[in-house]
């Protein structure tokens, strides 16, 4: 499957006008989509989350505004903007808003330091 644009080519945009939080609720928007993985735009609002899950694919979270707390198998790992956490794959993991929060969710297909050459 070749690259899937969700957003135009060779343009700056401002992550902040991609997404419109709900009162209450979460957004969110695919922006880009290949066979390696993909990005996603997430908008929580304060007390909002998701639930204990597992995914096959290691995921990586980059807060851009706000505070998530993260439970990565049963540890809690504050994440402000400017930091990123790496979920592993097939390890159970949760996320709470701590407030109004705005972050990217990366899917890797592949494990992160699989690549070749390493």
């Amino acid at each position: 499957m070749a690259t899937s644009p969700r957003i135009p080519a060779a343009t700056p945009l401002a992550l902040h006008g991609l997404i419109q939080p709900t009162e209450g609720g979460i957004a969110s928007r695919i922006l880009a989509k290949t066979d390696g993985g993909n990005l996603t735009l997430f908008a929580f609002d304060g007390g909002q989350g998701l639930t204990t899950h597992t995914s096959p694919f290691d995921a990586l979270v980059v807060v851009l505004e706000g505070a998530v707390t993260l439970t990565i198998a049963g540890e809690r790992v504050h994440a402000v903007p400017g930091t990123i956490v790496l979920m592993p794959a097939n390890i159970p993991h949760a996320l709470d808003a701590v407030e109004a929060t705005r972050m990217l969710l990366i899917m890797l297909r592949e494990h992160v330091g699989d690549s070749p050459g390493r």
